[in-house]
């Protein structure tokens, strides 16, 4: 590249959420120029978008973190074991302000397209303000979960209240109390959102279509002793993340299966465990996600403890799904805050839209369905996100040939262990499809270690571009698809599971997550780049 061809920026990233603050570290340290694009008007990613009330995470707060500062990890504390979004949103703010992250993000900006320069070498980013940028190295940030689902239901423009989607709920706030709300979808965002919402709202009625598996919470509140065993043993915490089948900090049953143990055994092993978070899947056997006795025995053990917690047996019965409707983690199973006991409540309700009365339209007053007319002051939609890919592909990103990520995943979103993407050259993404479902603080820092390894050598050895092989494109993707079809979980589609794509209308479900296990992952990461990267080829442009 020429003097004249030298980029704005050697990378520029969006989204300045974990994945933004992640390689700001990284990236400098690999001795780039970063700029950080986001729209929000505040750092965040879904802590700042999502603000919903209850909003917290399912993973724990200790290890839900980055880990590349020891400094960082000993000088935070958190108050509880799942911090809400206003606690990982200050954390952000600290993590920030220790690194000095602010001079390379640049807020309410909105990336709409970006285009691979062929002539270049270069990637250049339109702006919403009009203004173009250039980068040598394109990185996206911006989550698997940030384009949300707007469902179309006949009428949504004609209500005279608040309609909102939970992911953009109103930033100046929004007073629901004593009002008559309705929430439409019943996963893990009503799961938070309905308990909170009933303690002052007037009513509280929830639209479910399918559902779900709930384990339970069990939160607690952070004391100093457990604060000081955390902070001793930080080096063992990260490690088990780094080497766990989903990037927690969890102890793994190994070798220990529900095939291999007698009934009453197992059912003890389930009680024993029944302690709060998804450890009870991960720390009871092994075989819960590949053997369906095993996945059934442990569904029956959830919806015998759900049924425990609800009041009215009708209730009950809606509530909780069938052993035989959808295996446990087809669909990912939400943590409960007291979400069960709200139907205990006289102001919560509960409609069952896919087998007794499905909505037909949104009125002026409410919601219509075929048997009845709900009037509301409030509806919010929990209709879930477009997973993986709706990020890229809500703007154009065009790659060496001119065609754009959502032009090439039309039939099926392949990539290069989620990180590149055949045809797109020096174009990185943080957590794309067919990466693992995990802890996602663990994930990110992985992939953004792979991307400055990555670049360390292109600068290094003196390259100007990378291209993504297209073969190995088509290996990777033929192993997610081998290793998903061993596992229950293609079984998802059946219930339109957003981690099959198929809570997308008119979308073709397809495999987006790689099941293999996190730990595994990362280790073919790590093979990457002790290989010389292999998946790619580097090239210098001529002249």
């Amino acid at each position: 590249m020429t003097a004249q061809q030298k980029p704005d920026f050697d990378s520029i990233v969006i989204g300045a959420g974990f994945a933004g603050l992640a390689l700001i570290h990284y990236l400098r340290e690999a001795g780039q120029s970063v700029r950080v694009f986001d729209k929000a008007s505040d750092i965040g990613g879904t802590w700042t978008w999502n603000r919903y009330p209850g909003a917290m995470t399912d993973s724990e707060s200790y290890y839900y973190c980055l880990t590349f500062s020891r400094e960082l990890l000993q000088e935070w504390s958190w108050t509880r074991r799942y911090p809400d979004w206003e606690e990982t949103h200050r954390y952000m703010h600290f993590v920030a302000d220790k690194i000095d992250a602010w001079p390379s993000i640049q807020l309410e900006t909105e990336v709409v397209s970006a285009d691979y320069q062929n002539d270049t070498g270069l990637w250049l980013v339109t702006t919403g303000d009009g203004k173009t940028h250039t980068c040598k190295y394109f990185i996206s940030g911006m989550g698997m979960i940030s384009e949300p689902v707007i469902p179309k239901i006949k009428g949504m423009d004609t209500f005279k209240g608040p309609l909102f989607h939970s992911s953009r709920w109103p930033q100046e706030g929004l007073d629901y109390a004593g009002k008559r709300v309705g929430i439409i979808g019943a996963g893990a965002t009503t799961v938070q959102m309905t308990p909170v919402m009933a303690e002052t709202a007037e009513s509280v009625t929830v639209f479910q279509r399918t559902p779900n598996f709930i384990l339970p919470a069990m939160q607690k509140p952070m004391t100093p002793e457990w604060e000081a065993d955390i902070k001793s043993h930080y080096d063992d915490i990260v490690a088990k993340c780094r080497n766990h089948v989903f990037g927690m900090a969890f102890d793994s049953p190994v070798g220990r299966n529900y095939a291999d143990t007698a009934p009453e055994d197992a059912q003890r092993i389930f009680e024993e465990n029944w302690t709060g978070s998804f450890r009870w899947v991960f720390e009871t056997f092994d075989d819960l996600l590949s053997n369906p006795d095993a996945n059934k025995a442990a569904s029956q053990f959830i919806i015998d403890k759900m049924k425990e917690r609800i009041d009215d047996p009708e209730i009950a019965e809606l509530l909780t799904p069938s052993t035989d409707d959808y295996p446990l983690f087809a669909k990912r199973p939400p943590l409960d805050h007291g979400y069960l006991e709200s139907f205990n409540r006289d102001n919560v309700h509960l409609v069952d839209i896919k087998d007794r009365e499905p909505i037909v339209e949104i009125t002026e007053t409410g919601v219509r369905t075929t048997e009845n007319d709900y009037e509301f002051d409030i509806i919010v939609l929990a209709t879930g996100f477009r997973a993986y890919t709706g990020a890229l592909e809500a703007f154009p990103i065009r790659g060496k040939s001119g065609q754009s990520l959502a032009e090439k995943w039309q039939e099926t979103s392949n990539s290069i262990m989620g990180v590149c993407v055949a045809d797109f050259p020096n174009l990185f993404i943080i957590t794309g499809p067919q990466a693992p479902f995990a802890n996602l603080p663990t994930s990110i820092e992985q992939n953004a270690m792979w991307i400055a390894d990555c670049i360390k050598k292109m600068e290094g050895d003196g390259y100007d571009l990378f291209e993504p092989r297209q073969d190995a494109e088509d290996e990777w993707s033929a192993h997610v698809s081998e290793v998903h079809e061993q596992t229950l979980m293609a079984e998802g589609d059946k219930v339109n599971s957003w981690m099959m794509g198929a809570n997308i209308e008119n979308h073709k479900p397809r495999v987006l997550i790689y099941f293999g296990g996190a730990n595994v992952y990362y280790d073919k990461l790590r093979e990457s780049v002790n290989d010389g990267f292999p998946e790619l080829e580097f090239r210098r442009l001529a002249g």
